[in-house]
């Protein structure tokens, strides 16, 4: 990871993250993994794209996932998100079924979601590696204090937040926002297990757009444009 490259913005107050212990000990345990033949996902390219996509000063949204998905050619980086020709996941289903729901918006044909990471909707997983058909097999390796340290960040940045906490696990990240300045959505997670139990009907897009309004950070536009095979918004 020494090689990583990232926005400056993450970089620098990062650097103590990975300069500690714990990163040195989650690299070996990745390349042991990868040694010994193992399938990681996503590719080490992708392990921080959700950090390379959307800056920190950036940030105007957070959606929070567990461990990416743990099936050929499906992880990338960005939480939910699938790349094209890539079939659309349940939970990701569910979350196109409320933003129909709240905003109008007809279903996207593709799961891919760069475009609301490059309007400052930062899509994090707190595990950012699984093994192939294993989840959260790379639970308690490491990676969920530098996820912690990301969410503090951007909770002491200067500007409001909204921050979409799906889910148990989720929520328990809500110990490091600042409830009185960022705006805080919580909702059971969106997988077909458990959407009927408070996601839908919960209006967190809508939510999060009054309230980046209000505060003077512009909306998202959360409508998803065609993209191409390649994965360039064809637009």
């Amino acid at each position: 990871m020494d090689d990583i490259r990232l926005p400056s913005s993450w970089r620098e107050p990062l650097q103590r993250e990975f300069d500690q212990p714990y990163m040195a000990e989650l690299q070996r345990f990745l390349a042991e993994e990868r040694a010994a033949g193992a399938r990681v996902f996503p590719p080490e390219a992708d392990w921080f794209a959700a950090l390379d996509l959307t800056p920190l000063d950036q940030v105007r949204v957070v959606i929070l996932g567990q461990d990416p998905y743990h099936g050929e050619g499906q992880a990338h980086g960005l939480c939910f998100s699938v790349r094209p020709g890539v079939r659309v996941p349940p939970s990701l289903v569910n979350i196109y079924k409320e933003m129909e729901s709240d905003l109008g918006l007809p279903r996207a044909a593709h799961g891919y979601l760069r475009h609301w990471a490059e309007q400052g909707v930062l899509l994090l997983n707190t595990t950012l590696t699984v093994l192939e058909g294993s989840p959260t097999s790379h639970t308690g390796r490491g990676w969920e204090r530098l996820t912690d340290a990301i969410i503090r960040l951007v909770d002491a940045g200067p500007q409001p937040v909204v921050f979409m906490l799906w889910g148990a696990h989720a929520q328990k990240k809500a110990a490091f926002v600042d409830t009185t300045r960022h705006c805080v959505i919580r909702s059971v997670h969106p997988s077909p297990l458990s959407a009927r139990g408070g996601f839908f009907g919960s209006r967190p897009f809508s939510r999060a757009n009054a309230f980046l309004a209000e505060h003077g950070r512009g909306t998202i536009d959360w409508a998803l444009p065609d993209v191409d095979g390649s994965g360039s918004n064809s637009v």
